[in-house]
């Protein structure tokens, strides 16, 4: 039977995209193209597993004057969402294309903190969904107002449900969740560093590429869990067979890389679901984070 996802992030956002021929610094610019989707880590992953055909939820919160704007652009791509009211605006971000310069810059706001009640709720509403759904996947970070304890909850719920577990989170919550047997963690190498501190010394070079082969063998050995790491536009990291391996990133004429990352970790979600090997399922994410980078709309690929 086809497997059915739910991707959980805790940072809802309302994302603005615009197209610029040239920008000057200083000066007035006027956009050549403007859009505005719901987006997010989790919404992203939501939107690119959906579109690959696959039956998916999205759990976060809403709320604030906003909200019905938020929730009128997932209804407009067809997202299931399941939501409770935290009382706070999902935030605003920006990106900021220069077609002429090839590059996107992105401006991001900080989440608004949430009301009192809204972790117990979604907590609730979350032990009620995850009985129906196969996997897990978990994106970013959580809005100021959420407990230390509120994704490691989540995700020893289900585990003890049998679901696959794919983590997109780095710090203390990552490190909280690792007792609860996830198949797969995937930060990028700025978030691992941050998670799993190199050695003095490690630099760029081989001493850090040891550093993750040996964090990606202990991740292994001790918890079952597979290491994934992204690093941009370089080969992706990880371990075959106890060994260091790597995966070519997939050529892109990138038009918007926003969102990549996640779309990465819905096609690596996706694929380990269906049967395929790690390898496989990290050439599957690398292809959805250049279909993705192909396409202005954020967290899509078509």
């Amino acid at each position: 039977m086809p497997k059915k996802f739910l991707a959980v992030c805790l940072n809802p956002v309302i994302q603005k995209t615009l197209v610029f021929d040239g920008l000057a610094i200083d000066h007035v610019n006027r956009a050549r193209i403007a859009r505005t989707d719901a987006s997010g880590k989790g919404i992203n992953v939501a939107r690119v597993l959906s579109q690959r055909g696959a039956e998916v939820a999205h759990l976060t919160h809403s709320g604030g004057a906003n909200r019905e704007w938020f929730l009128s652009l997932c209804a407009a791509d067809g997202l299931d969402i399941r939501w409770v009211d935290s009382g706070s605006e999902a935030r605003i971000c920006t990106t900021v294309i220069d077609a002429t310069a090839h590059t996107a810059t992105e401006l991001v706001e900080e989440a608004s903190p949430i009301g009192p009640g809204t972790e117990e709720r979604l907590l609730d509403l979350y032990s009620a969904t995850i009985p129906g759904f196969d996997v897990l996947v978990v994106s970013g970070t959580k809005a100021t107002g959420y407990s230390d304890r509120v994704i490691p909850a989540m995700v020893e719920r289900a585990a003890a449900h049998g679901a696959l577990i794919v983590l997109d989170i780095k710090g203390k919550d990552l490190l909280a969740c690792l007792p609860f047997r996830p198949a797969v963690v995937k930060p990028n190498l700025s978030e691992f560093l941050g998670t799993f501190p190199a050695p003095a010394g490690s630099g760029e070079g081989e001493a850090l590429r040891e550093h993750v082969r040996a964090a990606a063998a202990s991740l292994k050995e001790r918890y079952g869990t597979e290491l994934v790491i992204t690093r941009g536009g370089k080969p992706i990291w990880f371990n075959e067979g106890g060994a260091a391996a790597e995966e070519p990133i997939v050529p892109a004429k990138a038009i918007n890389p926003t969102g990549s990352g996640d779309s990465f970790t819905a096609g690596l979600a996706f694929a380990l679901a269906n049967g395929a090997t790690l390898r496989e399922a990290i050439a599957d994410g690398a292809r959805m984070g250049a279909l993705n980078a192909e396409n202005l709309k954020p967290g899509s690929i078509r």
